[in-house]
């Protein structure tokens, strides 16, 4: 009887077991779905974060901001002037970047991606060789001037984290069939693009 009670219990945890390996498996692939994207490079994989630590230094950064004009390009000051260092196998995360005061153009972008996420600015990675930038749509007649990437009709400009000191609407420096994909990382949503132009 004992035996068969021993039998039992043991059947009963392997089961839990195999339970818990095939949730956590899930829960990893989940994760995996939300944070890459296959690209012509291979993988993008997002380090963006809406931790408590961006939150604070992105409302540090606009304070004095009364407009969203000013608040990406309060943001936008802030990551550029990161100093810029590539680790060609290494990724940070916003805070790791933040804490270590360096980093290339995928972990600056990460950064101020979650900067602007954290004052609920809509942006976007865009994706060209080697390279990433982001992109936010603003309507603001101060900048209205400058060219824009325009997606399905709708005007974005660009945001160069790796060029110190520049402006909200940064020009385009490659051709418009070198940009493999627009990202919503935090979504993990690829913008479905039908028309796409870089003008005023």
């Amino acid at each position: 009887m004992q035996d068969k009670w021993a039998k039992n219990i043991s059947i009963f945890f392997m089961i839990l077991a195999f339970m818990g390996f095939v949730y956590l498996t899930v829960r990893a692939l989940d994760i995996v779905s939300k944070t890459q994207i296959g690209t012509d490079d291979g993988f993008y994989t997002s380090y963006v974060s809406v931790s408590k630590e961006i939150k604070d230094k992105a409302h540090t950064l606009t304070k004095h901001c009364t407009t969203r004009l000013c608040q990406v390009q309060s943001v936008l000051d802030y990551v550029s002037h990161i100093p810029y260092y590539s680790e060609t196998f290494q990724r940070y995360s916003a805070q790791k970047t933040m804490a270590q005061n360096f980093g290339d153009c995928d972990d600056k972008s990460n950064l101020l991606l979650s900067l602007l996420h954290a004052l609920e600015i809509e942006a976007y990675f865009v994706l060209v060789p080697k390279h990433i930038f982001v992109i936010v749509p603003l309507e603001d007649n101060r900048i209205a001037h400058k060219k824009g990437l325009w997606v399905n009709g709708r005007k974005y400009y660009i945001l160069e984290s790796t060029a110190k000191g520049s402006a909200v609407g940064f020009p385009l420096g490659y051709k418009l069939n070198d940009i493999d994909v627009i990202i919503e990382p935090f979504e993990n949503k690829e913008m479905k693009v039908k028309s796409l132009v870089f003008q005023r």
